[in-house]
């Protein structure tokens, strides 16, 4: 299902500048951008997942996670194909990176109707990057706010200042994945930009609730500076109050680096503790 898309810039030669996220992608005839969903078509920017999902549940909150957003309930939850970032160790490869994984059509008030009907207290957007499928989620968060249900989106956090903007107001609650604080872990490893993440990170805090969470990845982003350097920032820009999430990773898609040690997951909620008074371990 396709979609025209407003957060784009038509150029001459029937070029298109995507404007969504910070890829800024620009396309030619016929071209799909990085996310591998959005398509220039005869000049125009298209969304082509609109209403397309490949996987729907009924979740626990906490599994988002989100552990200080409506604990112990139960949430709607869905996702689409594709990604905005290429992480080699993606634990949801199988829909971010497989754009020929199978989905199915719904719609917005399919969505909010199976909410209600299933006793979910909102609708959470997660599995792959909501940001993404940004007219589906900008649609459907508003028809689910205006029926008295929460929106939370689960995200990688790499999206351009007016499209946030423009949704944030539908959204209730946000766990923000930040990978690392080194821009070159970004620029290396995700073929993307720790700024803009940050930048995201620090606006939805005086909007919504948010908390992080960190995928701890042996010998990438294990030293203790970088743990240290993760909660500095979360505590002087963000707040003290603010979740953090240690999550412990385990081989996957490209990368068959050995999970990663209990002990360094413990050794980071020690540190991130002297900054932070809610600090959790995740996949142990």
């Amino acid at each position: 299902m396709k979609k025209e898309s407003v957060h784009c810039e038509l150029l001459d030669a029937g070029k298109v500048k995507c404007l969504l996220c910070p890829n800024y992608c620009l396309l030619r005839k016929d071209q799909r951008g990085k996310c591998g969903v959005r398509k220039n078509e005869n000049g125009r920017l298209y969304s082509l997942i609109y209403g397309e999902a490949t996987s729907i549940a009924l979740d626990p909150i906490e599994k988002k996670p989100l552990y200080h957003f409506h604990p112990g309930e139960m949430i709607l939850s869905l996702g689409t194909k594709g990604c905005n970032l290429k992480c080699p160790w993606c634990q949801n490869w199988t829909i971010s990176q497989d754009l020929d994984c199978p989905s199915e059509n719904i719609t917005s008030q399919q969505v909010v109707a199976k909410a209600k009907e299933l006793g979910s207290f909102g609708v959470a957007y997660t599995y792959n990057e909501p940001f993404i499928w940004y007219e589906f989620v900008y649609d459907t968060a508003r028809l689910a706010h205006k029926e008295g249900l929460k929106n939370v989106l689960v995200t990688n956090g790499y999206i351009n200042q007016k499209p946030l903007e423009e949704i944030i107001g539908f959204i209730d609650a946000m766990n923000v994945d930040v990978k690392s604080m080194e821009e070159g872990f970004y620029k290396k490893y995700c073929q993307g930009s720790l700024a803009p993440v940050l930048t995201a990170c620090e606006f939805a805090a005086k909007k919504c609730h948010v908390e992080i969470t960190n995928l701890v990845i042996p010998t990438l982003n294990d030293k203790e500076e970088d743990f240290e350097k993760l909660t500095d920032w979360i505590k002087d820009r963000l707040g003290q109050e603010t979740p953090l999430h240690f999550s412990r990773y385990f081989p996957q898609y490209k990368t068959n680096i050995p999970p990663t040690p209990v002990a360094t997951l413990e050794k980071a909620r020690e540190i991130a503790e002297k900054r932070l008074k809610h600090v959790y371990l995740g996949n142990v």
